[in-house]
């Protein structure tokens, strides 16, 4: 049977050159605002995803833009749920301007990275999330809180991997406040992508082995290798036959 897997990226954060990673991905987690981007740099990844046919997902953060929302915040749980849905709207509401809807949700940074271990703030994105539309998927880190949260909630999770970042032994990604926490080699990237399409074991941080089951990998847009990476990732998988589609 051909493999088949999804590429995505965050976009709409202000980074230059959304438009042609979105020509390399087949989804795309577009920032709500409360993080990065301005309305110019959203509604133009907006488009161009529409154009591109690429799959459009809203990308919601704790609403912290000086940290680029990779500072975790101490909210409570009603300041964070009218928080999040109130991002969750707006960006829905400029798709479907835009002739488009939201087909799925990831959460950003801090938000994404608490999500998965901690799972009572799981569970209330998860309800934000169905709350507002029953029908969009959630994405987290797989093997993490948020995909339990979600499937308990009834919705469909599509558990994500990371090309560009490295694991602990527990599956986890190494904190962006460590050294090394961020992959810049082309080829390693490469090998960790091929390891996880094929559910194969690969060398966590500390050397000991981790395998991670994902259904879409994550090429970060702020990265300065993101489009080295993209353009890699993608000619590796069409050169082994592997298709790329969205869930």
């Amino acid at each position: 049977m051909n493999k088949r897997i999804d590429l995505n990226a965050d976009l709409g954060e202000g980074c230059g050159f959304d438009r042609e990673l979105l020509t390399l991905v087949s989804s795309a987690n577009i920032s709500c605002g409360a993080h990065a981007g301005t309305v110019a740099d959203i509604r133009a990844a907006i488009d161009d995803a529409l154009e591109l046919g690429v799959r459009i997902g809203a990308h919601p953060s704790y609403p912290d833009r000086e940290h680029w929302g990779r500072r975790s915040l101490t909210m409570t749980a009603d300041a964070l749920r009218s928080s999040l849905m109130a991002q969750l709207q707006w960006l829905a509401s400029q798709v479907q301007a835009a002739g488009g809807r939201l087909q799925h949700v990831k959460p950003h940074g801090a938000l994404y990275n608490d999500a998965a271990r901690d799972p009572a703030l799981a569970a209330l994105i998860a309800v934000c999330v169905k709350e507002f539309d029953p029908t969009l998927s959630l994405c987290g880190l797989a093997g993490g809180a948020m995909m339990t949260a979600g499937r308990e909630a009834g919705l469909k999770v599509v558990p994500e991997a990371f090309v560009d970042r490295r694991y602990q032994a527990d599956g986890s990604l190494v904190p962006r406040s460590q050294s090394q926490a961020v992959i810049d080699d082309v080829q390693h990237a490469l090998a960790q992508a091929f390891a996880i399409i094929n559910t194969q074991p690969f060398a966590a941080i500390d050397g000991h082995p981790v395998t991670v089951t994902a259904e879409t990998l994550c090429i970060h847009g702020d990265s300065a290798q993101a489009l080295l990476f993209a353009r890699g990732v993608r000619a590796a998988l069409h050169r082994d036959g592997i298709t790329i589609a969205a869930p």
